[in-house]
């Protein structure tokens, strides 16, 4: 992997920037290849057809029944309103007949007879007439509300089977459709997981080598591939498979960070039990230079004060950090080559710089 760009020269800085534009390039080809494999695998095996599951020998009775019901539904519905017509047409006639009954009564004599006479017989006729029409009307009212009764109970019967049915028919598809969705997942995994396991193997190995750019675009290819690809089409039962994952991969970085921190606290420990000399030898001048600089023990990673003029080591772990250059006598950084103030080094001077140990 590159190193830090403190200490670096300004060519080197923009070479690290360039590799790591060529990481992010080649990973986004690498995605983008990727992605178009993956969009391809789900075609390998089509969706069902919902329609396919139900029951087409019990499901073709019912919606012909359904269908027949219905018309006489409407019907039913079409002669009621024209029985309601002749409902109102009859109570029109009906009162019409006894309005010219009660008249033709009121105009004869009272000393006549009123049975007897021609023109109240034909007006009790004519609103008797009147009177049965308006019962059968009503009669006929009555009997299509009982027939779209009975109809109505029909049609919830045969609804309530049609959705039974239907139901029976959604749970078969929905069960096919989870093994598709299952079959499409062991597809995408084996694509992807061979992917992070190469990826890992090349974190773990070749994160530092001389070709990292390559390394670390795989890498990011390979997460892409897994975190958004694979991951959104994880069938869901519950949330139990993210989860699972989730837990996965929490423990396995969470070890690894576990262990890199042990690691990384015994070697320190074992560092600052080393004389002062040889853990001197084992640092990298130009990161040593730039951690003092940025107010940091190259050799203990500790917090240091360099504003103090005479605090020249570690309080930490006893590193020499500041010496006296040999030929002006300026104080400068223990891991700076040259002195800043006259340009020489220690090889140039008369003498040898005070001890960077105690």
């Amino acid at each position: 992997m590159a190193k830090s760009t403190k200490g670096l020269r300004l060519a080197e800085v923009w070479f690290q920037r360039a590799l790591w534009i060529i990481a992010i390039v080649f990973a986004c080809f690498l995605i983008g290849l990727g992605g178009r494999i993956v969009d391809d695998l789900p075609r390998v095996e089509n969706a069902p057809a919902r329609d396919t599951f139900l029951d087409q020998q019990a499901n073709a009775p019912l919606q012909q029944r359904l269908s027949k019901v219905q018309a006489q539904l409407t019907a039913n519905s079409d002669a009621t309103d024209q029985a309601a017509l002749m409902l109102t047409a009859a109570e029109q006639d009906t009162q019409q007949a006894r309005e010219a009954f009660r008249t033709t009564i009121a105009t004869r004599h009272a000393t006549s007879n009123a049975q007897q006479d021609p023109a109240v017989i034909a007006h009790a006729r004519a609103l008797e007439a009147a009177t049965q029409r308006e019962r059968a009307a009503q009669a006929r009212i009555e009997a299509l509300k009982q027939d779209r009764l009975a109809l109505a109970h029909e049609h919830d019967a045969v609804t309530k089977s049609l959705s039974a049915l239907n139901a029976q028919a959604d749970d078969r598809y929905e069960v096919q459709l989870r093994k598709l969705e299952l079959r499409v997942f062991g597809m995408r995994l084996l694509f992807t997981l061979p992917l992070l396991l190469i990826a890992g193997w090349l974190f773990a190995k070749k994160r530092r080598s001389h070709y990292w750019p390559f390394v670390w675009g795989f890498i990011f290819f390979a997460l892409f591939a897994f975190f958004v690809e694979l991951v959104p089409y994880l069938p869901s039962y519950g949330g139990y498979v993210r989860y699972s994952v989730g837990i996965v991969l929490t423990i396995v970085l969470g070890r690894y960070a576990i262990r890199a921190l042990s690691r990384y606290v015994e070697r320190k420990r074992l560092e600052e039990a080393q004389p002062g000399v040889t853990r001197r030898e084992s640092l990298d001048f130009v990161k040593a230079y730039a951690q003092i600089v940025a107010k940091i023990c190259p050799g203990c990673e500790r917090p240091i004060d360099t504003a103090d003029p005479n605090a020249n080591f570690c309080p930490h772990c006893g590193i020499g950090l500041f010496n006296t250059c040999p030929q002006c006598q300026t104080r400068k950084n223990a891991f700076s080559r040259f002195c800043h103030t006259c340009g020489k080094t220690e090889v140039d001077g008369a003498g040898a710089a005070p001890a960077l140990t105690p």
